[in-house]
């Protein structure tokens, strides 16, 4: 196994310039495409746990008032709030803002808040999405660059074997080898990206779907406080 190891190195050595090329592409690539799993992995988790920390709490009955002021000091002491915590605070500060105003109809505030919660989704969907696209690129051309260094090194080998008296096995099969070895880099780079990348593209799809769904029932909400204010 160790001696198997050494004819690897060996074979990457003392490839071609093009293929050692290709070879320390895919290597970055895979080596960046990991460093993007594993900050995403990350990101998304911690998604997924402000979410259902922010559900619990805002649906437990606490005062909109006080939920605010909670993030708000939160984010004074540089602790980070969660995706659906932030289109509420966005939403709930614009809906304050304006009715504190005075002489703004309830159209004009509704339409002002859920515009800042519209904002700030996008904002989320953006920071939940960071990344993702290169993943994809990385799944999709990898294997082609792969196979680019699979052609360059069974074109080698063809024009060693042209330059033989007698056809042998040993003259072929170096080029082969390391043919073989872009390949399977190739696939080494793109395998992870791609189940990775089909993942994380569901749990963003499920989170976005929980933030749309929140921001229309959070409208709701403002929507019956707007409405029964001049009744108070």
């Amino acid at each position: 196994m160790h001696s198997g190891s050494i004819n690897v190195w060996s074979l990457i050595l003392e490839a071609t310039l093009v293929v050692q090329l290709v070879m320390l592409t895919l290597l970055l690539a895979s080596v960046v495409s990991w460093v993007m799993i594993i900050q995403r992995w990350m990101v998304l988790t911690s998604a997924e746990q402000g979410m259902a920390s922010f559900e619990k709490r805002f649906w437990s009955g606490m005062d909109l008032s006080q939920l605010y002021r909670e993030g708000s000091d939160q984010q004074k002491a540089n602790k980070p709030t969660g995706g659906m915590e932030n289109i509420f605070r966005a939403g709930f500060k614009e809906f304050m803002r304006l009715r504190q105003q005075g002489g703004v109809n309830a159209e004009s505030v509704m339409a002002g808040a859920q515009r800042a919660m519209r904002v700030a989704y996008s904002r989320e969907e953006e920071k939940l999405e960071k990344h993702l696209p290169f993943l994809a690129t990385v799944g999709s051309v990898t294997p082609y660059i792969g196979l680019f260094g699979t052609v360059i090194g069974i074109m080698n080998s063809f024009i060693s074997l042209s330059e033989q008296a007698q056809a042998s096995l040993q003259v072929v099969a170096p080029g082969i080898a390391e043919a073989l070895i872009a390949t399977a880099m190739g696939l080494f780079a793109a395998i992870p990206a791609v189940v990775a990348y089909n993942r994380y593209s569901s749990k963003v799809e499920v989170l976005t779907n929980n933030y749309i769904t929140f921001t229309e029932e959070f409208a709701g909400i403002l929507h019956r406080q707007v409405v029964s204010a001049p009744k108070q």
